[in-house]
């Protein structure tokens, strides 16, 4: 499978980075309302929002980038999309106030006035970045796992399980 060589596979990524954003929302929706209106400490707000966006994100990949996918077990699928998932935080939570404390420290030093506080805006710069660096691990390791009984790219179900046998 490739996605620089298959239309089929670049179209799946397009609809599952799109899928990545509408979760995103739902991620840094749920973040800064944590953050924000109920003051949650930043590590636990994000893996709240993170879960949130996880089971998003594994209902739209299966119902709309991976409709051949419901021949398997529903839950079979969650199980392997949240492994992945928490590989994915694993992954994430480090790397959030990691970010921002390097955004913050470079936004501290600038002396800028912006429209949001430092933190806020050092925050959701983080998450950004770190939601793109997972992405690409999950787009990747759902492929070849959780939907890997999807034929890759324009190879007919039949010819694909053929070669996964065989070679």
């Amino acid at each position: 499978m490739s996605i620089i060589t298959s239309k089929k596979e670049r179209i799946r990524f397009v609809k599952f980075a799109f899928v990545g954003i509408t979760g995103a929302i739902v991620d840094f929706g749920v973040m800064n309302l944590l953050r924000q209106v109920l003051n949650m400490p930043l590590v636990w707000a994000q893996a709240i929002s993170f879960v949130c966006a996880v089971i998003n994100n594994f209902l739209w990949n299966r119902l709309w980038t991976y409709p051949e996918s419901r021949t398997r077990s529903a839950h079979k699928q969650l199980i392997q999309f949240f492994i992945i998932n928490i590989i994915g935080i694993l992954i994430r939570t480090p790397l959030v106030p990691w970010f921002n404390n390097l955004f913050l420290g470079f936004i501290n030093n600038k002396n800028w006035t912006l429209p949001l506080p430092n933190n806020v805006i050092s925050q959701n710069l983080s998450l950004a970045l770190s939601i793109g660096i997972v992405m690409l691990w999950n787009f990747f390791a759902n492929r070849y796992w959780t939907y890997n009984n999807v034929p890759k790219g324009n190879q007919p179900y039949e010819q694909e399980r053929s070669e996964d046998i065989t070679g």
